[in-house]
């Protein structure tokens, strides 16, 4: 599988991540790391007890390594959680919305991990 195909599979922006990473190797080098990253494991463990700053703290990483990965939708709704509990700012989600989002999440992740691991066997 190519770099290229990855992204398909992942549903990633390819395009948007050699912008970034500016070649394939470099992208496979980094991207394998993925699954292994504390960060999404963080943010489900925030979000169970609704602890607010460890919910933003965990998105707003998230939001950053999937954006430099080029996994826009990923990223996107990382990016809706950072804002909802960026401190200072008035809750707009009720909880049972941040579910709902941590679960498109968790569905987003579950592929990307899943691609990473079929572009890693080969």
């Amino acid at each position: 599988m190519t770099v290229k195909e990855l992204y398909e599979r992942m549903g990633g922006d390819y395009d948007a991540a050699v912008k970034i990473m500016m070649m394939d190797s470099m992208i496979a080098k980094f991207i394998v790391k993925v699954p292994d990253d504390p960060t999404y494991g963080r943010l489900m463990a925030a979000v169970e007890t609704m602890d607010t700053a460890g919910i933003f703290e965990a998105a707003h990483t998230l939001k950053g390594v999937a954006a430099n990965f080029g996994l826009t939708k990923l990223s996107t709704l990382a990016s809706e959680l950072t804002e909802e509990f960026r401190p200072g700012r008035e809750r707009q989600m009720s909880d049972e919305e941040v579910r709902e989002k941590l679960e498109a999440i968790r569905k987003l992740h579950e592929q990307t991990v899943e691609g990473i691991r079929a572009f890693t066997a080969g």
